[in-house]
């Protein structure tokens, strides 16, 4: 059985065909996530941008954490935070869900244990996806248990990577 998604908060603004000079620049990805985390950090410490993907040129996707999870308000507090990026793209802010990303080297160390899925942009081993147990994260390199051998990844090879979700129980 497939649960409710996790919170998810989506402002589009439709029609514009050309677009104004956005107080936040239109720039590459990491320059970008860098300004937005830093207006979250500004507005409340305690969120975390997990992750930016950008899967149109004129779409934003946010994932972010709180240590009180998140909710279909904390996403549109967000949002209005960051009202003049609509200028320039359409803005999804949402809730990591169960098979949350993995972007960084403190949430490896955070799920040591855990069962995760990590694509790479080149093989390792002559593979480029491995699902495993978590076993070591540092800030270079993680290593997932595959078939009972550790596989060192290098974090610059990391292409995506998330946990896998658990769900107890019986249905």
């Amino acid at each position: 059985m497939v649960g409710p998604g996790p919170p998810f908060f989506s402002q589009f603004r439709p029609g514009d065909e050309q677009r104004e000079e956005s107080k936040i620049s239109v720039s590459a990805p990491e320059q970008l996530q860098s300004t937005i985390e830093a207006r979250i950090a500004e507005f409340d410490p305690e969120v975390e941008l997990i992750a930016l993907e950008q899967p149109a040129a004129e779409r934003l996707r946010l994932y972010i954490d709180h240590p009180r999870g998140v909710d279909l308000a904390l996403c549109e507090r967000v949002t209005g935070e960051l009202r003049d990026l609509l200028e320039a793209y359409a803005l999804e802010v949402s809730s990591p869900g169960a098979d949350r990303p993995l972007t960084k080297p403190e949430h490896f160390r955070r799920f040591l244990g855990r069962r995760v899925r990590v694509r790479t942009d080149d093989a390792i081993d002559g593979r480029r996806n491995f699902t495993g147990t978590l076993t070591a994260a540092d800030d270079e390199a993680v290593c997932v248990d595959t078939d009972g051998s550790d596989v060192r990844i290098p974090l610059a090879e990391i292409r995506r990577s998330n946990l896998i979700p658990e769900f107890g129980g019986s249905l």
